[in-house]
């Protein structure tokens, strides 16, 4: 499978010398080839002409951790003697902060694979009270399935910072916040205090990917959520956006692009998803607009965000509704299949790249095409019209 994906191409490829908690993957075709998500995979590898290099050890450290970094190279054979062919996404040498990976089943750490695919340095920002499960999870290889990229390499997290987005500054946490039992041992995790981090230890960035969202009375109609917990929606899934942006922005190389995750429940009804999430996806939207006004003409920096369909994240299960939300989905989008995280991460690395460089303050749908539909085609009334289905 990885000679087709990668036809007419050379991977470049060293052998890498990964420590004992770690498996080891010297054919990741067949891995892809026995995995549901290979074909998704497989487009992103023609896309972007992957070799890649391995230092030859990997290690960890206290929070925040760091890792001998993989270097995953964008490149053609022979690249010196030709023009590479096709429209290659190619973000060597560039760096990105993802804000919101926790696990390996979430849109955050897609986005973060896809990007690493395409040759850029990975950097995450991790809610603070789940760092320690994140990182001991990461360090003894239970996400090296999930790591895996189309050259077979694993994806390597260069840092990973603790984070809490509902925090601009230090001033700003409550003091039973600072005394909670979860944020012992973590420091400088506000936003502002991270972005400093991210400049002391690496100096710049190119991309920013806001990944986070939670509304604590989610399951609440709205006529029933409180004020205190509309805000909290609002807080940490819309302004946080504001504020990554505000603070990484002096940071933010010209030409870079920021990207965050929305939902159709910013435009649409959707029963059962509320607290003020609905509202605060809507604010979110409303701001990219607005922020890729105020980002481009001050520092060049592109602003958009991804409407995302329905996907069995640890976090969208909280809603307690997902899996039929899901089967809404294919029973009524244009096309009918299950929406596969990569799909979004290959939609997120294409807006990071140069080829989206005219792209700016969009809302790019990744929902097999629901949000076009005015419709539940499955409803009893069309039962005459013979609309046609798959048998999923």
């Amino acid at each position: 499978m990885a000679a087709t994906a990668v036809s007419g191409l050379q991977m470049a490829t060293a052998r890498s010398h990964i420590s004992s908690s770690h498996r080891i993957f010297k054919a990741g075709a067949a891995v892809l080839g026995a995995n549901s998500k290979g074909r998704s995979w497989a487009k992103l590898a023609s896309a972007c002409h992957i070799s890649y290099f391995h230092h030859f050890q990997r290690s960890f450290s206290s929070s925040p951790i760091r890792f001998d970094k993989v270097v995953t190279r964008a490149m053609s054979e022979a690249s010196e003697k030709k023009p590479t062919s096709g429209l290659p996404i190619d973000l060597k040498g560039k760096r990105a902060f993802i804000a919101g990976v926790a696990d390996d089943n979430g849109y955050g750490w897609a986005i973060a694979k896809s990007l690493a695919a395409a040759g850029a340095e990975i950097l995450v920002g991790t809610w603070v009270p789940a760092l320690n499960i994140f990182e001991t999870s990461l360090r003894r290889g239970k996400f090296d399935e999930s790591r895996v990229l189309p050259d077979g390499s694993l994806m390597e997290i260069t840092k990973i910072y603790p984070l809490d987005a509902v925090y601009d500054t230090l001033e700003d946490v409550p003091e039973d916040v600072k005394a909670n039992k979860r944020y012992a041992g973590s420091s400088n995790w506000t936003v502002q205090e991270v972005a400093e981090s991210v400049k002391q230890d690496f100096g710049s960035i190119d991309i920013l990917v806001h990944s986070l969202a939670n509304g604590p009375e989610v399951t609440k109609p709205l006529l029933e959520t409180s004020r205190k917990g509309y805000l909290a929606a609002i807080s940490a899934s819309s302004y946080s956006y504001v504020s990554l942006l505000k603070c990484f922005i002096p940071i933010m190389n010209p030409g870079g692009s920021s990207i965050s995750l929305t939902y159709i429940a910013s435009e649409r009804i959707i029963p059962g998803y509320g607290g003020g999430m609905s509202s605060a996806k809507a604010a979110l939207e409303s701001d990219t607009r607005v922020l890729a006004f105020e980002a481009g003409r001050k520092h060049k920096i592109r602003v958009n965000t991804i409407s995302a369909g329905p996907l069995r994240s640890r976090a969208a299960k909280a809603i307690g509704f997902i899996d039929t939300m899901i089967e809404y989905s294919l029973a009524n989008a244009p096309l009918q299949k299950e929406l596969s995280a990569d799909e979004v991460g290959n939609t997120a690395a294409f807006l990071a790249s140069p080829l989206a460089s005219a792209i700016t303050g969009a809302v790019i749908y990744v929902d097999n095409g629901l949000n076009a539909m005015g419709v539940g085609v499955d409803s009893p009334m069309f039962a005459d019209l013979n609309i046609p289905k798959d048998k999923h």
